[in-house]
C-alpha cells in the first residue's frame, strides 16, 4: 500500500483509521488516529500499556501475578492489508494491529501467537484453513437497565424471523460482503431474536482477522436498526445459547488432506490424528476456548455444545463433529466446545497447536460415537474413552495450567498473563448470578 495509502484513504472519505487488537478477556478494544497525522502512524501505530494484556474483564485495572503492570510500551502497529472502511461507521476505518516491542514481534501479541502456530504447521508442510461459526442475538434497546426485549419471539429457522430482521440482516451482510468477507448461509436460530450468519473459510489467520470484524459489524449496524447485538454465551435461562463454532481443515500444498473415501470415517489419518490432538488436550484448552464463566452455562448435555469429549459423525453432541459431505468423503471438522468470550486469535492457535500435537505423535481419537453421550450408561463411556468435560471455568483453567503442550506454545509471559487474567475472571464472577452477569457482559461480547 506504502505512499499510495493517503491516496487511498482520502478516496475512502476516512477521518479516522481504528487500529485494533483483542485482549486476553476477549474485549476488542481499539485506538484511533486521524488521517491528517498518517505520516506519524503509518508505521509504527499508536503506543499502549504492556498492562492492557493483564485486564480482565469487569474492569479496566491489571489481574495479579499476570507479570505486567505500569511500566512498559508496546506498539499497537497496523496490519495495512486488513483496512476496511466502516460501513456502519462513515468516515472511519479499521486495521488489525500486531503487538510490537522493541522492534520485535511481542510474545504476549495473541495476533503473533497465531502467526507463531501457523508457522509451526508450515514446519511440518502443512497449513489450516477455518471458519468461525457465529451465532448471536439482536435485542432491542432496552428503556430501563433491567429490561432486555428479543427482537423478535421466534423458532429455529422460522421465515417470520427471516421477514421480522430481514431490514439488518441484510444490512449486515452487504457490510460483510463490502469488507471482503463472504456470507455463505444466514437463518434465525433456536432463542428468540436469535440469528446465525456462516461466512467462507480461509487460512487460519484471515479467518482471525474475519471473527473480529464480523463481530464489529453485526454490533454497528445493528446500532443504526436501534438494536443491540450481543454474543454472550448464555444471556437467557430458558433459552439457547451462542457458540461460535470452530471449523477447520488440513492442507498440503494447496490440497485439502482432510478427506480419505476408503477409510470408514471418510477421514484422512491426519485429520484422525488432528482430532485426538484436540481431544487430548480439550479440558485444557477449553480455558481458552470457552474462557468465561458464563460459557458453561451453555455447556451442557442435551443441549447440542458439546459436554463430552468425544467424536462422532454428524454427532451434534460430541465436542467434534464430522460434517458429511453429501457429494463425497468429510471435507472438515467442527470444534463446538467454542464460544465468542474467546479471544479467536488463542482460540485458534491453541486449537492449532492441539491437532498438531496429536498428528506429530500418531494419536488416536477411539472410535466415533454415535448417540447422544449424555444417555450413554456411564461405564459405557468408561469403556469408549468419553469423559464429561470441565463444567466451570476453575476446572478447565486448572487442566490448562498443567498441560505442558499448551503451555509451551502460548509461551510462558503470554500463559502466565493469559491465566492471570481468567483466575481473576473466575474469583470475581463465580457466584454471580446468570442476572447480574448478564449486565456485566452483555455488551462485552
Amino acid at each position: 500500500m506504502g505512499s499510495n495509502l493517503s491516496q487511498i484513504l482520502q478516496s475512502q472519505g476516512t477521518r479516522f483509521v481504528r487500529i485494533l487488537w483483542c485482549d486476553n478477556a476477549n474485549v476488542i478494544r481499539g485506538k484511533a488516529f486521524h488521517v491528517g497525522f498518517l505520516s506519524e502512524h503509518q508505521t509504527h501505530g499508536i503506543g499502549i500499556s504492556i498492562a492492557q494484556q493483564a485486564i480482565p474483564v469487569m474492569y479496566d485495572a491489571v489481574a495479579a501475578e499476570s507479570g505486567l503492570g505500569p511500566v512498559g510500551e508496546v506498539w499497537l502497529t497496523p496490519d495495512w492489508s486488513t483496512l476496511n472502511p466502516l460501513p456502519y461507521a462513515v468516515g472511519h476505518a479499521r486495521v488489525m494491529g500486531d503487538m510490537v516491542h522493541q522492534g520485535k514481534p511481542w510474545a504476549l501479541c495473541p495476533r503473533s501467537f497465531l502467526k507463531r502456530m501457523i508457522a509451526q504447521a508450515d514446519e511440518m508442510g502443512l497449513q489450516i484453513k477455518a471458519a468461525f461459526e457465529h451465532e448471536f442475538y439482536l435485542l432491542r434497546s432496552p428503556t430501563s437497565p433491567d429490561e432486555l426485549t428479543p427482537a423478535d419471539q421466534t423458532v429455529f429457522a422460522a421465515t417470520l424471523g427471516m421477514d421480522l430482521n430481514q431490514p439488518v440482516i441484510d444490512d449486515i451482510a452487504e457490510a460483510l460482503l463490502s469488507q471482503g468477507i463472504p456470507v455463505e448461509r444466514y437463518y434465525p436460530e433456536s432463542g428468540p431474536g436469535q440469528h446465525e450468519i456462516s461466512i467462507r473459510y480461509t487460512d487460519a489467520l484471515r479467518a482471525a482477522d474475519w471473527q473480529i470484524a464480523f463481530r464489529e459489524t453485526v454490533r454497528g449496524v445493528a446500532l443504526r436498526h436501534g438494536l443491540r447485538a450481543s454474543f454472550l454465551p448464555k444471556i437467557f435461562a430458558n433459552h439457547a445459547g451462542s457458540g461460535c463454532h470452530l471449523h477447520l481443515s488440513v492442507w498440503q500444498d494447496g490440497q485439502n488432506i482432510s478427506s480419505d473415501p476408503h477409510s470408514a470415517s471418510g477421514l484422512s489419518k491426519t485429520a484422525i490424528a488432528f482430532i485426538a490432538g484436540i481431544l487430548e488436550h480439550l479440558p485444557a484448552l477449553m480455558a481458552v476456548t470457552t474462557p468465561s464463566v458464563n460459557s458453561y452455562r451453555r455447556l451442557q448435555p442435551h443441549f447440542w455444545s458439546g459436554a463430552f469429549r468425544c467424536w462422532g459423525l454428524d454427532n451434534r453432541e460430541a465436542a467434534v463433529r464430522v460434517p458429511s459431505n453429501p457429494v463425497g468423503a468429510p471435507t472438515h471438522i467442527e470444534l463446538k466446545t467454542v464460544d465468542a468470550s474467546a479471544n479467536p486469535y488463542l482460540a485458534l492457535g491453541a486449537a492449532i497447536a492441539a491437532g498438531l500435537d496429536g498428528i506429530q505423535r500418531g494419536l488416536e481419537p477411539g472410535e466415533p460415537v454415535s448417540v447422544d453421550p449424555g444417555y450413554m450408561p456411564e461405564q459405557e463411556r468408561v469403556n469408549q474413552g468419553v469423559d464429561r468435560l470441565p463444567t466451570n471455568l476453575g476446572e478447565a483453567i486448572a487442566h490448562l495450567s498443567q498441560n505442558n503442550t499448551l503451555l509451551n506454545a502460548l509461551s510462558a509471559d503470554l500463559a502466565r498473563a493469559f491465566l492471570a487474567v481468567r483466575r481473576a475472571e473466575w474469583q470475581a464472577l463465580k457466584e454471580m448470578s446468570l442476572e447480574d452477569e448478564v449486565k456485566l457482559l452483555l455488551e462485552r461480547y
